[in-house]
């Protein structure tokens, strides 16, 4: 599925358990609650950190990138498909994941919140 922008974007409900998950939030965000499981790399390090997702993404797999409502993680799903990556965005972002119910721990691995 394509929003108007021609970015491909999935729902919240479309992600599952395993796949891989890139939060693009920044590190206070990231800290007060995330998905577990995910890659962090704030949106304003990415180009700097860029080898730390080409070493963690699946090869042929899908990154699912997310931000806290889908701004920011459209502009980096645009730059990952632009480099060839099967990127998509999650629609609605961390605040839709915590809404519907999916796990958001801080990191302490404890139970956290969408900031």
């Amino acid at each position: 599925m394509h929003d108007g922008a021609g970015i491909p974007t999935v729902e919240v409900t479309d992600v599952k358990d395993g796949d891989f998950l890139l939060d693009v939030r920044e590190d206070d965000e990231w800290e007060a609650g995330h998905a577990e499981g995910a890659l962090h790399i704030p949106m304003s390090d990415f180009v700097a950190r860029y080898g730390e997702l080409t070493e963690a993404a699946p090869q042929d797999g899908r990154i699912h990138v997310i931000c806290r409502s889908g701004g920011r993680s459209a502009q980096v799903t645009m730059y990952l498909v632009q480099q060839g990556f099967d990127a998509v965005n999650v629609d609605g972002g961390m605040q839709v994941w915590a809404a519907s119910g999916r796990p958001v721990v801080n990191d302490k691995g404890e139970p956290g919140y969408v900031l």
